[in-house]
């Protein structure tokens, strides 16, 4: 399922990790410029992490019938709904005003803020998939709850490729981020 949306295959170009060899992750939380800006917003790639796996785990446990299909829906309508909503609005941002403050503190990592960005319109495009099959799971397990099981196997293949697509994007965004903040102390 992962190769039917376009998701970014190709690691981030080298040159764009020159600081994160001088800023390794094991060092960002000892860093005098590690501020607590940063530290929320890494807290909240973390949530997004973590929601893609719950409602992919609530998907399988229902598909499994570990999971009755009430409790499902319900867990989908909350879990889903941040997923869905709080990745809209963090994406926006960055794209809005995080993006262009790295750029302007250190336009040699542009081309790297470019495939970032890309990934967000290309994200944009599962989540809107995603949505549309997770609307259909509520709608179907009032009316048709073998109908809904179906699609129930939609929204489990879907937030598979969300996870997938957030582990790859979170990371490099968090690699090339975090570096320039604490090169240039941003943030704080």
């Amino acid at each position: 399922m992962l190769d039917t949306y376009d998701m970014r295959k190709t690691d981030m170009p080298d040159e764009m990790r020159v600081l994160l060899d001088q800023y390794p992750r094991d060092s960002w939380a000892a860093h005098p410029g590690f501020a607590e800006k940063t530290r929320h917003w890494l807290g909240a790639h973390q949530m997004f992490r973590q929601l893609a796996e719950r409602v992919r785990l609530d998907a399988e446990a229902c598909l499994d019938r570990d999971l009755s299909p009430e409790t499902h829906a319900e867990r989908l309508m909350q879990y889903g709904g941040a997923l869905v909503g709080n990745l809209h609005g963090h994406h926006g941002w960055e794209d809005r005003s995080y993006f262009p403050e790295l750029s302007a503190a250190d336009p040699r990592f542009d081309a790297g803020l470019a495939v970032l960005e890309q990934d967000h319109v290309d994200l944009d495009k599962v989540l809107a998939e995603f949505t549309r099959h997770a609307n259909r799971v509520l709608q179907l397990s009032h009316l048709d709850p073998p109908q809904a099981r179906e699609e129930v196997a939609q929204v489990q293949g879907t937030s598979a490729v969300i996870e997938a697509f957030l582990q790859r994007h979170l990371g490099d965004e968090e690699d090339l981020a975090v570096p320039i903040i604490l090169h240039h102390r941003l943030r704080g």
